[in-house]
């Protein structure tokens, strides 16, 4: 939900108007618009580069993975987790987007937690893999536009760990 949705849903909960305070999130959400975008687009448009850049360092860091019996060994398998750090780098852009956290929860987040669990996965190698994931997308960014984009990886980190 987007950070005007938010504001606005409950001020009429409450029977009021937005507060200044409401307002003036409302007008920061406005004035981060274009850097919002900015990150969102490039993470977007380097995509596949990111994710090989994340998976050779996890595999790297991390060569039980692809070995015999490791849960990316295999093409298959690799193939599988570089589909799942994708779609990790889409949730963390419909975030940056809207300015919020709320669209990784929605998404279900801890909902991918059980079902890696129920599939042998470790929770510890996916928070490593976000963490490629983050370094990659961060180094193409500047420092003001890294700092935006951060929390959002640090979020995912922190459900898995």
């Amino acid at each position: 939900m987007s950070v005007i949705s938010q504001v606005l849903l409950k001020a009429d909960d409450e029977l009021r108007y937005p507060t200044t305070g409401e307002l003036q999130t409302i007008t920061d959400f406005f004035q981060t618009g274009e850097q919002r975008l900015r990150i969102a687009t490039t993470l977007a448009e380097n995509e596949k580069r990111i994710v090989e850049q994340a998976s050779k360092k996890l595999w790297q860091k991390r060569p039980d993975f692809i070995s015999p019996g490791g849960n990316a060994y295999g093409q298959k398998q690799r193939a599988l987790c570089l589909r799942d750090y994708g779609w990790y780098m889409r949730l963390i852009t419909y975030g940056i987007l809207a300015g919020d956290k709320d669209p990784i929860e929605r998404t279900g987040i801890i909902g991918v937690r059980e079902m890696y669990n129920s599939l042998g996965v470790p929770m510890t190698g996916m928070a490593e893999a976000i963490r490629c994931l983050k370094d990659a997308s961060l180094a193409l960014l500047s420092t003001e536009d890294a700092e935006v984009a951060a929390p959002y990886f640090d979020y995912i980190i922190q459900e898995m760990s």
